[in-house]
């Protein structure tokens, strides 16, 4: 389940809110950070913004039915909490950087939990999505 984008706290967990958080980087699609990137595409997943979850990974891990996969994934889970875990490098003058974190969601009615250990790498100057290994 997509929720709507309403003047309220951002999705992503910083206590901001949304329009001065996580927007401008669904509106530009450059985070100066690993971590921002990867609290702006959990916010992402949130809102159902399947482009951005698309360009904001890296294009070597563009996968044909990439779009195809995000949308599914937005649809069927409705996300609920994220917490950082933790973050090795991925500053702005970094070239990549981890994020681990831990993603609550229910689907179907049932509780579940996504933990990931992510890798970002920059293309240009832009962060981008590489991979993650989740537990």
């Amino acid at each position: 389940m997509i929720q709507t984008k309403k003047a309220s706290l951002c999705p992503c967990g910083s206590q901001k809110a949304y329009e001065t958080c996580c927007e401008p980087y669904h509106k530009t699609y450059h985070a100066p950070t690993a971590e921002v990137l990867m609290r702006s595409r959990y916010c992402a997943f949130v809102f159902g913004l399947v482009d951005y979850l698309y360009e904001t990974t890296h294009p070597s891990n563009r996968s044909k039915h990439l779009k195809d996969e995000i949308a599914f994934t937005c649809k069927g889970l409705a996300w609920t909490k994220l917490e950082v875990l933790g973050c090795w490098q991925g500053m702005e003058k970094d070239k990549v950087g981890k994020v681990s974190f831990r993603a609550s969601f229910v689907q179907e009615g049932k509780k579940g939990l996504h933990v990931e250990h992510s890798r970002f790498k920059r293309f240009g100057k832009a962060w981008m999505y590489l991979d993650g290994n989740i537990e």
